[in-house]
């Protein structure tokens, strides 16, 4: 029960509201209620699979609360998250590990790293982005130091 404050009091969910992602939920489902929802239908592509590759879903979390929620409550993610602005996450509360792209302002990634559950990240003073999806997500997707990623809406 105090854990199911704490989570109330530092992310602003409670398990019982309707925000928050259960058992039943459908993979990839949204957690967040209207007032915090992500935008799903973003995709992004970088230099290497522009040409080859097919665009990889991506939901946007421009707000707060939606930068806080991140992905907490969910049991995985198809495609990927984009927190703006941000310089570092943390894994507790998570179910499962994810690969955590740094992106500076103009979106270049600055370093890839895979992050388990219960984890606190440095944070990445260059850092202005963060791009977050399931461990061994960004290597298939050829996202690594130095490419840049490249975001289209709708």
């Amino acid at each position: 029960m105090e854990i199911q404050w704490v989570c109330a009091r530092l992310w602003g969910v409670a398990p019982t509201c309707p925000g928050v992602l259960r058992e039943s939920d459908a993979r990839g489902a949204l957690p967040l209620d209207a007032a915090a929802n992500f935008a799903p239908m973003a995709t992004f592509t970088t230099d290497t699979t522009e040409g080859a590759g097919e665009p990889v879903p991506l939901e946007l979390a421009a707000t707060a609360r939606s930068r806080r929620r991140g992905l907490l409550g969910r049991d995985g993610i198809e495609g990927a998250l984009l927190l703006r602005p941000a310089n570092s996450v943390h894994t507790l509360g998570m179910r499962f590990a994810i690969d955590v792209a740094y992106l500076d302002r103009t979106s270049r990634v600055l370093a890839v790293r895979t992050m388990r559950p219960g984890r606190l990240g440095l944070p990445r003073p260059r850092a202005r982005q963060v791009l977050e999806a399931e461990a061994g997500a960004m290597e298939r997707w050829g996202v690594r130091r130095g490419v840049r990623i490249a975001v289209q809406d709708g």
